[in-house]
């Protein structure tokens, strides 16, 4: 009886151990954007850069911070890939769906480009601070004509969002609220 007992604790351990919670997937969605069919770049050619961290370390990982020492990562939940080649698609599908330009390219394109648009991350975390909690984003954008190497433009847009929930849902969703206000000032200030 004792071996059935210890059998089966052991069993119950081993399947216990081995179930661990299912990883979740989060994206970015790209946002509907206003339709540009006139104006100053319309006959141009701009390359969207990958975006480049200064501050967090950008991967696949959720970022999550409780103070300014105190960080980490969601260990089941994760973006849908590596947060700076999704911040690039989105930025080249927003840029597509304005129409703000002839052709809207990746970096890696062997075409020859008119303006390349570069941007730097400075924040991209899940902010939870006592009671409040926050998807903050800070992204400087840098307008630089191709021909020339000249600085064209630059600015940097920070926004705090708060999340509907403390985990990472709700981060995503706040992220994804931030980014159709992103898309949308990062249109009119390239107009």
């Amino acid at each position: 009886m004792r071996k059935y007992i210890l059998l089966l604790a052991l069993g119950l351990g081993i399947t216990a151990c081995t179930k661990a919670p299912a990883l979740k997937i989060y994206t970015l969605n790209v946002p509907e954007v206003q339709q540009n069919m006139q104006g100053t770049f319309t006959h141009k050619i701009i390359k969207v850069t990958y975006p480049q961290s200064l501050r967090e370390q950008m991967s696949q990982k959720m970022n999550f911070s409780y103070s300014i020492n105190d960080r980490g990562t969601y260990q089941n939940s994760q973006w849908s890939n590596h947060m700076s080649k999704l911040l690039q698609g989105t930025l080249i599908d927003v840029l597509e769906r304005s129409r703000l330009f002839k052709a809207v390219l990746a970096d890696t394109s062997t075409l020859k480009e008119n303006y390349r648009l570069e941007s730097n991350i400075f924040a991209f975390e899940h902010r939870v601070r006592a009671e409040q909690s926050h998807s903050v984003v800070s992204i400087q954008f840098t307008l630089i004509d191709a021909d020339s190497g000249k600085l064209v433009k630059s600015r940097r847009f920070s926004y705090q969002e708060p999340t509907p929930s403390t985990n990472a849902k709700g981060y995503a969703t706040a992220t994804n609220v931030i980014l159709a206000r992103l898309s949308a000032d990062l249109l009119g200030w390239l107009r």
